[in-house]
């Protein structure tokens, strides 16, 4: 098993060299939407948390934590983005487990953009009428525990994207893998490979136009337009636990992701249990460019926070209920907020 680990490991350092970041290429790819996380907990830590996400918010960052749950769990969250620009996220995820070591489990997420307005030469100021784009996913994912130490993870996603008369559809697959070992089991880490697929591209009514032949007569041509590829990630963090009382906990974490179509990344955070009831956690992230050249391209600017408040549902096992809130914070805009509900059980 471990030499299997082993060769996984360097498969997926090796395809580090494939898609290292590449800022000159940034703004090339599409489906971005699969870069926004969703999700509160993972979203307050920026997304570092490769080596220790479990449940159903891995299968947005690391598919291996997926099997790291009691017997299921249900999310629903809801996002908005850079307020006030409309844009908000919903997603929801199940995920139940198979058998002694296995975890199946699905998740939905929706983009919504708002009303724009329908912009034409004759009239540039809007002819009155709106269009919303619709961006969406679903993904399918299954994780595998190996004697309570290693946890391997492979997940599926459908990707969505279209207008009125234009839609693209497109699919990609990430796997990953985490490590956990030390006295108490608080070593840990994780790598994982996000958004593997082949390009996609955008077809419909949308891309005929009548025009004059040079014979005067009415003919129908067809707009080919050109294929883009999906924003590649590779993400490799290690996380600590500190255990000083049953209830009591400091979890620091470090993490590097590698860009295909941007800077490379790297950030730290620190994921507290202060009581039974309730946790905090914190982090930064940043750009190695903008670190070098001081040059910034995101509107985020790298801090975020976010708790947790924990609601015991029995006292016989660990069922919870658990409301998640993040903030991230912004410059432009007015930071990004999100909150979630959990089911555990």
């Amino acid at each position: 098993m471990y030499k299997k680990l082993l060769s996984l490991i360097i498969m997926l350092n090796l395809a580090l060299f494939a898609i290292a970041g590449n800022p000159d290429r940034q703004g090339e790819a599409g489906a971005y939407e699969l870069l926004m996380n969703p999700w509160p907990r993972s979203g307050a830590l920026n997304s570092l948390n490769a080596s220790r996400v479990g449940g159903i918010e891995a299968m947005m960052l690391n598919p291996a934590g997926l099997c790291r749950i009691n017997n299921w769990e249900l999310g629903l969250a809801q996002t908005k983005w850079l307020r006030p620009s409309g844009i908000e996220i919903s997603s929801g995820a199940f995920a139940t487990k198979i058998g002694k070591n296995g975890t199946l489990g699905i998740a939905l997420m929706s983009l919504s953009l708002g009303d724009i307005k329908v912009t034409t030469t004759t009239n540039p100021e809007g002819t009155g009428a709106t269009y919303s784009p619709t961006f969406s996913n679903i993904a399918v994912g299954y994780s595998h525990l190996f004697g309570n130490k290693i946890s391997v993870g492979f997940l599926l996603r459908g990707i969505s994207e279209g207008i009125q008369d234009l839609s693209a559809f497109g699919m990609s697959i990430d796997a990953g893998v985490q490590y956990v070992t030390g006295d108490d089991n608080n070593f840990k880490f994780g790598i994982a490979l996000r958004n593997i697929g082949g390009p996609m591209s955008f077809s419909g009514d949308g891309l005929s136009a009548q025009l004059k032949s040079p014979e005067n007569t009415d003919l129908t041509y067809n707009i080919r337009l050109s294929r883009f590829e999906l924003p590649s990630q590779l993400h490799i963090g290690i996380s600590y636990d500190i255990n000083p009382s049953e209830h009591i906990s400091f979890t620091p974490i470090v993490n590097f992701t590698s860009n295909s179509f941007g800077r490379d990344e790297i950030g730290a955070g620190i994921d507290t249990k202060l009581t039974k009831y309730l946790d905090v956690r914190a982090s930064y992230k940043l750009e190695l460019g903008e670190a070098i050249e001081g040059d910034v391209n995101t509107a985020h600017t790298g801090l975020a926070a976010g708790m947790t408040v924990n609601v015991p549902l029995s006292k016989k096992n660990d069922s919870r209920l658990a409301i998640d809130y993040c903030y991230r914070h912004s410059d432009p805009f007015d930071g990004t907020h999100q909150i979630g509900l959990r089911l555990e059980f």
